[in-house]
């Protein structure tokens, strides 16, 4: 029924907005424990930055009905924004470290896991 499928559909929506927010915090945490040298602080500063985001979900609420003809462009611009960030932030910084394929397994693991995600819950 139309519930179910209503309701699976934003349970994927919300896992992978969750998901996402690791590599959003890590490209703020990891810089910020080079420049500061703490870990706690870093990990403050890059759990801060989430923090905006249900106020924004608010707002997004309330304009959603106005915008639906450019949500699916903005959907795509975030989605090609938090690609950028991982390929341009993340990927090179793992590969500095010792395990310099830890970073690639990572992005290559998240993929499959958003594809499972889509097909497992529609």
């Amino acid at each position: 029924d139309n519930t179910t499928a209503a309701f699976m559909g934003a349970l994927g929506l919300a896992i992978g907005m969750s998901i996402q927010n690791f590599p959003e915090g890590a490209a703020i945490a990891l810089p910020m424990q080079n420049v500061t040298g703490s870990k706690w602080k870093s990990f403050l500063l890059g759990a801060g930055t989430g923090v905006v985001e249900p106020i924004f979900a608010v707002i997004g609420y309330f304009l959603a009905s106005s915008l639906t003809v450019a949500q699916p462009w903005f959907l795509a611009f975030a989605a090609g924004l938090m690609i950028f960030v991982v390929a341009e932030d993340l990927i090179p910084d793992a590969h500095i470290e010792e395990n310099s394929h830890l970073g690639t397994w990572g992005v290559m693991l998240g993929f499959a896991l958003m594809m499972v995600l889509e097909v497992a819950l529609g």
